[in-house]
């Protein structure tokens, strides 16, 4: 990504040198277009940019958060005791038992010697979309403590992921987070083209920064080095991001619908029935389901029935609602990922239906890795420190731009100063082959991810302003001087 570029007006913008040459209609093109792409990209840059490095900031915090709440949560993680596990349902009536107040929505039972169990609560204790977990010790029914949690998220990671979604602004803050993820690909994807299409002298230029390179320059080679690294992870993530937005997710969940690849979920409706499908975002909650009354075989006869399955790796347990049987779920989301899900009849410990994720549809599975690359999950500590270093980039790339963008100034005396726009008129340029078929992409882009082409056009239509206020100032210049002469 590259908020500026340093190619004067009348600088080739192809290929040369050790370089291969594009062919005359190629290069014919791509000098059209480009004076177009730079505009775009600059202004897009420039007023956009503040939020992308929002969006960087907190989500190099949120990566980081991962791997940090498994020391800061260390005492409720993890128990030193061991030997034989007590009952399912025993580790669940201490959490009761110290937490009366409470409803117990689900159960996560210890995956592995030395972990605990969390029984997570809809308590009074808490906000309305929070749980109170309780974390219980497997080995002896002891309550290891309690922590207001969201989804796997805990306290520090709840509060962080909030921060990177909507900056701790609710519903409203989520059109910050929005906007950085529809223009991010926007962005770098322009940068790219013309980082890609300046001259060099030789190829490793392209992918490596010229430290032999002074001033401005050398902050380009590195901004466009870095950020040629760095786009394809970017791009990952402004469309990863864009799932679970307001606007632009609407459409995308409506799509995924429409091509047969919305999300499946296990039937657990007691006599059949169908559940709705979707997926997760940061701190994704649980409902509040009336609890169902009646026969119960206990949570230990569930996990055998689940386990009978295979569904047996780091599972979670959804107590039913009224009318509806348990849900047991595998939840380890790192490669390769173990997401079976089965239902089990609370009456007497039948299994109802079961759903492997080898059967999700092909674009349900891509979105669930796409989200769980995008928040840390798919491959673990090596995804979470991917995700720092991408963040990291951005952040180095923005501050590169905004130097780019400084050291344009027409006078560096005038320290007030800001850099120079690009030129106006460069669609003019653009062939009408190129052209038609360009517009319409971008009205269908805009219809699609709704914030980019409402800001697009916000953005047009302020530039055509500031156009004909130059003009007309321009004019009212050229009178008067004529007036004098």
């Amino acid at each position: 990504m590259a908020i500026d570029d340093s190619v004067k007006p009348d600088e080739p913008a192809t290929g040369s040198g050790t370089d291969s040459g594009p062919t005359s209609t190629s290069t014919s093109t791509w000098s059209a277009l480009r004076p177009l792409v730079l505009r775009i990209h600059f202004y897009a840059g420039v007023l956009v940019a503040p939020l992308l490095l929002l969006a960087a900031a907190s989500g190099l915090l949120y990566a980081l958060s991962l791997p940090a709440e498994k020391v800061l949560y260390s005492h409720e993680l993890t128990t030193d005791s061991g030997g034989s596990t007590i009952p399912l349902d025993t580790q669940v009536a201490a959490a009761r038992e110290a937490h009366p107040q409470g409803t117990v929505s689900a159960v996560w039972p210890s995956y592995e010697d030395g972990a605990t169990t969390r029984v997570l609560m809809e308590s009074p204790e808490v906000a309305e979309e929070k749980n109170l977990t309780v974390f219980v010790d497997p080995y002896t029914g002891k309550v290891r403590g309690q922590l207001e949690t969201s989804g796997d998220a805990l306290p520090i990671r709840t509060w962080l992921s909030g921060l990177h979604s909507n900056l701790q602004l609710g519903e409203t803050g989520r059109i910050y987070s929005e906007m950085a993820a529809s223009w991010m690909w926007v962005v770098a994807l322009g940068g790219l083209l013309l980082w890609i299409g300046r001259r060099r002298a030789a190829r490793k230029a392209l992918f490596l920064p010229d430290r032999a390179a002074t001033g401005r320059r050398r902050t380009l080679s590195w901004h466009g080095s870095v950020g040629l690294w760095a786009v394809v992870g970017l791009v990952v993530l402004s469309a990863t991001g864009l799932t679970w937005s307001t606007y632009a997710g609407a459409n995308i969940d409506k799509i995924q619908s429409q091509l047969g690849g919305a999300t499946p979920s296990v039937t657990a409706t007691l006599g059949g029935g169908e559940q709705g499908g979707g997926h997760e975002g940061h701190g994704g909650g649980h409902g509040s389901p009336k609890p169902a009354t009646g026969p119960d075989v206990g949570l230990d006869k569930v996990v055998e029935a689940a386990r009978a399955k295979g569904v047996d790796d780091q599972i979670q347990i959804t107590l039913p609602a009224e009318g509806e049987g348990y849900v047991v779920k595998e939840r380890d989301r790192q490669f390769p990922v173990h997401l079976d899900s089965v239902a089990v009849d609370p009456a007497d410990g039948r299994v109802m239906d079961t759903l492997r994720f080898e059967d999700h549809p092909l674009l349900a599975k891509l979105t669930r890795f796409g989200i769980d690359v995008h928040m840390g999950y798919l491959f673990g500590l090596l995804n979470q420190l991917a995700l720092a270093a991408l963040a990291v980039a951005l952040i180095l790339l923005v501050v590169w731009g905004y130097r780019m963008w400084w050291l344009r100034r027409p006078t560096k005396e005038r320290r007030l100063s800001a850099g120079r726009p690009m030129p106006r008129g460069a669609w003019r340029k653009v062939p009408v082959t190129a052209l038609m078929p360009l517009m319409a992409g971008t009205v269908l882009v805009g219809w699609f991810v709704p914030l980019l082409g409402i800001s697009l056009l916000v953005f047009l239509v302020a530039d055509i302003a500031l156009g004909l206020v130059a003009r007309t100032r321009a004019g009212s210049r050229a009178s008067s001087h004529g007036a004098y002469l």
